[in-house]
């Protein structure tokens, strides 16, 4: 059986490698200041076992670059980090490049999402940015089904497979986290027809139930887990940065690994992870996955 295996987090790596301070902007400010940086963990991924480099570009989008007077950055931003996945890709010699379409406005608040015909063209500007230099789109980090419209309406734009990731409720992944089940992601799949459902950034142990449900939905599916300890209410207020969440000290490379090789047990056939996750998470995972006879692809 094959397994494609993304790879893990790059804002709180970037964070992490740097020692710079959390801004609102996140992982795009690091980009601004060490972009150089980004570059270097696409490449330690790939070295890891990951086969998909996802995009540096999550939270490149005008609302956000606005408030900080950045907004001409917009395109430039988009380009530097396409070309920092590219060039990692052609050292590695070979893999996929994901091109992250993260929330608008701020993520794990579906009451901040914008409607979806005010979605849609934002969504798809980036996807036409986006979409001659990579293999798909990932829409990632959805937290309700007007959201995850939203992307998939823009995305559909871009001329590439998509591919649609929730997050879901850490106490119940059977739901999102605007509470909605996901089961009522059904009308957007057979209209948009992503090509794989994934749930990411929630903690891993609620995974599981979200798998059992978004295998119904009878597409490719999988997840990529966080490694906070929760979302805390400080981090769903304007303009937080990531000093509001906290990394949990459980989550070692070999237990992540066994998470994951669970929802594998389930049927996923795309893995890796999300915030806190990095390189010698995905070498676990990978070193798991060849153990257990999967081919990585």
């Amino acid at each position: 059986m094959d397994i494609t295996l993304l790879d893990g987090g790059m804002g709180q790596e970037l964070l992490a490698r740097t020692g710079d301070e959390p801004t609102p902007l996140w992982a795009t400010q690091v980009m601004l200041d060490h972009p150089d940086v980004v570059r270097a963990i696409h490449a330690d991924y790939f070295a890891a076992g990951a086969t998909v480099a996802t995009t540096n570009t999550y939270a490149i989008h005008h609302d956000r670059l606005e408030r900080f007077d950045v907004d001409h950055l917009f395109e430039v931003l988009h380009m530097k980090a396409i070309s920092q996945a590219e060039e990692a890709r052609a050292a590695h010699g070979g893999g996929r490049i994901a091109g992250s379409l993260g929330p608008l406005v701020a993520t794990y608040r579906p009451e901040t999402c914008p409607p979806v015909a005010e979605a849609q063209p934002k969504y798809a500007e980036i996807a036409q940015l986006l979409g001659p230099h990579v293999d798909l789109f990932l829409c990632e980090t959805m937290s309700s089904v007007m959201q995850a419209e939203g992307a998939l309406a823009g995305a559909a734009e871009g001329g590439k497979p998509v591919w649609l990731s929730v997050t879901v409720d850490d106490r119940d992944g059977t739901r999102l986290r605007s509470g909605e089940p996901l089961a009522d992601l059904a009308p957007l799949i057979d209209r948009y027809r992503p090509t794989a459902i994934l749930c990411n950034c929630s903690v891993p142990e609620a995974m599981a139930d979200a798998m059992a449900e978004v295998a119904k939905f009878g597409l490719p599916f999988g997840a990529y887990a966080n490694g906070f300890t929760h979302i805390s209410d400080a981090f769903k207020q304007d303009s937080p940065t990531v000093a509001a969440l906290e990394a949990r000290h459980d989550l070692t490379p070999d237990r992540y690994a066994a998470f994951a090789m669970g929802w594998v047990d389930q049927g996923a056939t795309i893995v890796g992870g999300c915030c806190e996750v990095g390189p010698a998470h995905i070498r676990a995972l990978a070193d798991a996955l060849t153990a257990a006879g999967y081919r990585i692809v």
